[in-house]
């Protein structure tokens, strides 16, 4: 149940984004107020068992939206040190498409450990990295302004938490795919459709 939040505010607004086509930012507005209802459902019932009384209104003013609003700024807005390889890529990190910030700064919640490598790249970087030039990667900037893909660290890492992150991710919505480039690592990018 307390994941029931998480997934109507990532798989709801991805679902609307790849499969309906909602604009990115009209998708994650769905998202947040589909979040808002299953928030402010489970504080109701909660508003009620301890003290009997049903408070729909106040609990959505007072306890959902805040709560919601404050998760999904922080979700776009914020990304610890800890949980990138460099400074240098965590610079990327608001050009990254806002769904996949929401669905990052989630599963950070639930293993700490997460490392992005690589966020966005530009096509000197390639050169740099000992890699043949490749235009269509999603790493580049997309035509609405964002990096569409993420590369998570995976060596060092316990094998079942890798396979844990790779189906959170899919379970998501996003297409994953675990190879080597310069490293091992688990490429997870929005859904190409």
């Amino acid at each position: 149940m307390g994941a029931l939040p998480f997934y109507a505010l990532v798989r709801g607004s991805v679902y609307l984004h790849a499969r309906e086509g909602f604009p990115a930012w009209a998708a994650l507005a769905a998202g947040v107020l589909l979040t808002l209802g299953v928030v402010t459902f489970y504080g109701t019932w909660l508003a009620r068992r301890l003290t009997g009384r049903y408070r729909l209104l106040a609990v959505a003013q007072w306890f959902a939206l805040p709560v919601v609003t404050f998760y999904t700024g922080y979700a776009l807005i914020y990304l610890s040190s800890v949980n990138v390889k460099s400074p240098g890529v965590r610079a990327y990190y608001t050009s990254v498409h806002p769904l996949l910030r929401v669905a990052l700064a989630t599963v950070i919640l639930a293993d700490r450990d997460i490392v992005l490598t690589d966020l966005g790249r530009k096509p000197q970087d390639y050169a740099r990295m000992g890699l043949p030039l490749n235009e269509t990667t999603l790493h580049h900037r997309q035509p609405d302004g964002f990096v569409h893909a993420v590369d998570l660290r995976t060596r060092g890492r316990n094998e079942l938490n890798n396979r844990l992150t790779q189906v959170y991710f899919w379970a998501m919505g996003f297409d994953t795919l675990r190879h080597v480039g310069t490293a091992d690592h688990l490429h997870v990018s929005l859904p190409v459709r």
